[in-house]
């Protein structure tokens, strides 16, 4: 009975977490909103590490899980070629702690 009650609070959990499942779309007009990936860290309006497993996700925190299809992701995201196209600046970090917001008046963006 015991792992019965320990799976049901998984599931409930699970329904309630906010991942930040992300898809790359191939069209400006298909997405929530447009990304440009800066060169330097302190440009960037958030800090963002790729996480290998979509439950490793954040919750709008800078973990990132990319989907493999659009009706999977929460936002569907546009990488443009130029700083002045985007809603969002963003740069990609090598450790999971480095994740996070710098500007965090752009978070509304991912919501």
């Amino acid at each position: 009975m015991k792992p019965f009650y320990i799976l049901a609070l998984f599931c409930l959990l699970s329904v309630f977490a906010q991942a930040q499942k992300v898809y790359a779309v191939d069209y400006a007009n298909q997405a929530d909103v447009k990304v440009f990936v800066v060169k330097y860290e302190n440009q960037a309006d958030l800090k963002v590490f790729k996480v290998k497993y979509e439950n490793q996700a954040g919750s709008n925190n800078g973990k990132w899980y990319f989907t493999q299809y659009a009706n999977q992701a929460q936002k569907k995201i546009f990488f443009v070629d130029y700083e002045n196209q985007a809603d969002l600046k963003i740069y990609f970090v090598t450790y999971e702690n480095q994740a996070g917001w710098i500007h965090s008046s752009k978070k509304a963006l991912l919501y």
